[in-house]
């Protein structure tokens, strides 16, 4: 399963609404959610004292096959 994990300055630090999508940050696909955890932690808390950057994870799996999760649940 694909998750990505990506950041970037968001208007409000209660949004996910990125201010400048040509500057966001792309950490990376990763094979397992555990790896993407780790990958937004490490992000997060290097920019842990700027509250209008975000990281968040994106569970790339659940848009590729949406039809899946309809199955499983």
């Amino acid at each position: 399963m694909l998750h990505l994990v990506m950041g970037g300055r968001v208007a409000d630090p209660q949004s996910l609404e990125f201010v400048d999508l040509s500057a966001i940050d792309l950490v990376g696909v990763f094979n397992s959610y555990a790896e993407a955890e780790d990958a937004w932690r490490a992000s997060a808390q290097r920019t842990v004292d700027d509250a209008e950057m975000k990281y968040v994870v994106i569970h790339l799996h659940r848009l590729l096959e949406p039809d899946r999760l309809a199955k499983f649940g």
